[in-house]
């Protein structure tokens, strides 16, 4: 295990009623924008809760952060921000609420256009920030990271800013979600820990233990939640499983990380507009079965942990294991293949381009450069 320091800041708020804590948690006197997506909070009671907690501060509303929020809303977010002087946010939402508040966090103090930050990877001169989940997916509620796209040239980019002041998580506010945004978010929890997990063995035990047993929890839950999405022990699992996933506890220790797979998924989304956890579904299988090679030794460890496959040779065990996981996204209602959506060679030729162009390899290897990112896209036709 390697040296480390490791500090997050975040404090979780969990439980029924817990929105009326924003109250209690903001400081007096702050000028407060809060933020949303579309309209679903009006249909849960998310809002008039939200409304009901921040009565007795200055509050001004910005509605329609998108799914995979772009630069091009965030600038009208930051604009107006600017302009009401805006000293404290909260995001209520799902993780694109959050990323795009969180750059708009940034952008609020920054002179330039917020795009530059997103193209230089972080900005630490924000002001302060807090979130009221209503999507577990992206973990973005315990960390820094946010996704923003942009529109006009078809990117999509990591940006890496400050974590939330703090975090409120009410399980009841899943109970309205819509069928397929529990499948992404199922997903895109399941692969935020295989990006950490599924690189080598024998680094920690602990972190692989840890890492596991939020997969074999997902693995668990979703087929209970598919059922009965109204749970609130199953919905409580499942936002604290996203949180926990992507907050830094599984990678403590120097744990190799992968991020191949999401690097690809987000030129994806770029092109076509799948959701994100979608392409994750979709791209996953192929990162395993191209790396096998390098990822065999965790890709048998994990089919046995998580999967029970513990017959067969090596071979035939890894292509179970992704087998298997092929078979989990598709029973969230998930496709899997790069053809059932439509998406063929001229895609991945213009993935691989970028790579390229970009000069960039992901993976733990630093080997996933266009020429591999293009093997993993055309193992998914």
């Amino acid at each position: 295990m390697n040296n480390f320091i490791f500090q997050n800041p975040v404090k979780l708020i969990m439980g029924k009623g817990m929105i009326a804590e924003l109250a209690n948690e903001i400081p007096t006197g702050k000028r407060i924008m809060v933020t949303f997506g579309g309209g679903s909070v009006k249909k849960n009671n998310v809002y008039n809760q939200v409304v009901e907690a921040l009565k007795d501060f200055y509050t001004v509303e910005f509605w329609g952060i998108e799914a995979n929020p772009t630069i091009e809303t965030l600038r009208k977010a930051i604009a107006l921000g600017k302009e009401e002087k805006i000293d404290f946010l909260v995001a209520v939402g799902g993780g694109s609420v959050i990323d795009g508040t969180k750059l708009i966090s940034a952008g609020i103090l920054y002179n330039g256009d917020a795009w530059d930050l997103v193209l230089a990877g972080k900005e630490m001169n924000t002001i302060p920030l807090a979130t009221v989940l209503t999507l577990p997916a992206t973990g973005s509620e315990m960390n820094q990271g946010a996704v923003i796209s942009n529109m006009a040239t078809k990117e999509k980019f990591a940006f890496y800013s400050n974590f939330p002041v703090f975090s409120i998580l009410d399980p009841e506010t899943t109970f309205t979600l819509p069928d397929n945004q529990i499948a992404n978010g199922l997903t895109d929890t399941f692969v935020h820990v295989m990006e950490q997990y599924l690189t080598v063995p024998a680094v920690s035990r602990l972190m692989d233990r840890w890492a596991e047993g939020i997969l074999q929890t997902v693995v668990e839950i979703a087929p209970l939640i598919k059922k009965d999405k109204h749970n609130y022990d199953l919905m409580a699992e499942f936002m604290l499983s996203a949180t926990m996933g992507l907050n830094g506890f599984v990678a403590l220790g120097g744990v190799p990380q992968d991020w191949a797979t999401h690097m690809i998924g987000h030129e994806l989304t770029a092109l076509h507009g799948l959701s994100h956890g979608h392409t994750l579904a979709i791209v996953l299988p192929g990162t395993m079965n191209i790396l096998r090679e390098s990822k065999g030794d965790k890709i048998i460890q994990y089919g046995e942990r998580v999967w029970g496959i513990t017959e067969g040779t090596r071979d035939q065990r890894i292509d179970k294991t992704i087998a298997k996981t092929d078979e989990f996204f598709r029973s969230l209602g998930l496709t899997t293949r790069l053809s059932e959506e439509g998406i063929g060679m001229e895609t991945i030729e213009e993935i691989e381009r970028r790579f390229n162009e970009r000069k960039v390899a992901f993976g733990e290897n630093g080997n996933v450069n266009g020429e591999i990112a293009k093997k993993i896209l055309m193992d998914r036709i």
